[in-house]
């Protein structure tokens, strides 16, 4: 059997719909319903028609990892990716040069010194030679100093920081897990990473767990090597 006979007769036995399936993987169903066809073209990519399989192979609960062999045998294995590549930025910085300044501008800095030189000389003149007295200062009455004056030190504020860098490309998603309200939903391209700082708890669902590099507070995080899977992740206390 093909992969997309494998995959349909799976989900039929599993007694689950394309739309069912869809609403559990976050995949359109017509590229599920493709994807069961043998057609990948809709996928955008070796890297996304990987992720979709082992997304859905997931949810109808079959082991991914024979389709996606089968599938590196029809279109060849992923391409090696360098750990430079994950960790440069995507575009080059572009440095700014340094210009002199230019003639005008440093004609400009120098009459408005003269004229505040001259400006100072003037009001001086008519000020007269005596200097202004000093202000008599009080002596400041001894007095023990309060506790509540001394400093506190400010709080650390609580949160929970989530780094995800995609080897592979990786469809993910992240909800706030009291009120189920979505902050984000996408594939993240190979070479990309994504930081997310969240104040409440939430659910960070990966479809391609063993394609990326997941840093939670800045401790590697351990992820399923063959299934899709959904972490829980909760701020530090203040």
């Amino acid at each position: 059997m093909s992969i997309g006979d494998t995959l349909a007769d799976a989900r039929r036995r599993a007694g689950l719909t394309v739309a069912q399936v869809s609403r559990e993987t976050r995949i359109r169903e017509s590229i599920i319903r493709d994807i069961e066809q043998d057609d990948f073209s809709a996928c955008g990519g070796d890297f996304y028609a990987r992720g979709h399989i082992r997304s859905i192979a997931g949810v109808i609960g079959i082991d991914p990892a024979p389709l996606i062999s089968a599938y590196d045998a029809e279109h060849g294995p992923p391409g090696a990716i360098r750990a430079a590549d994950v960790f440069e930025p995507s575009r080059p910085v572009k440095i700014r040069e340094r210009r002199s300044p230019s003639l005008s501008m440093i004609v400009a800095v120098v009459l408005l010194a003269i004229i505040g030189f001259g400006a100072y000389r003037l009001v001086s003149h008519h000020g007269g030679g005596k200097p202004a007295a000093a202000p008599t200062q009080r002596p400041a009455a001894s007095a023990k100093p309060s506790a509540h004056r001394s400093a506190r030190p400010s709080p650390i504020p609580s949160g929970v920081v989530i780094h995800l860098t995609a080897v592979e490309a990786c469809w993910v998603q992240l909800t706030d897990s009291t009120t189920g309200a979505q902050i984000y939903m996408g594939t993240i391209p190979a070479g990309s990473s994504m930081t997310w700082t969240e104040k409440e708890a939430v659910k960070l669902a990966l479809g391609n767990p063993p394609g990326v590099v997941l840093t939670v507070d800045g401790k590697r995080q351990a992820t399923n090597v063959n299934n899709p899977e959904t972490l829980s992740f909760s701020p530090r206390s203040s």
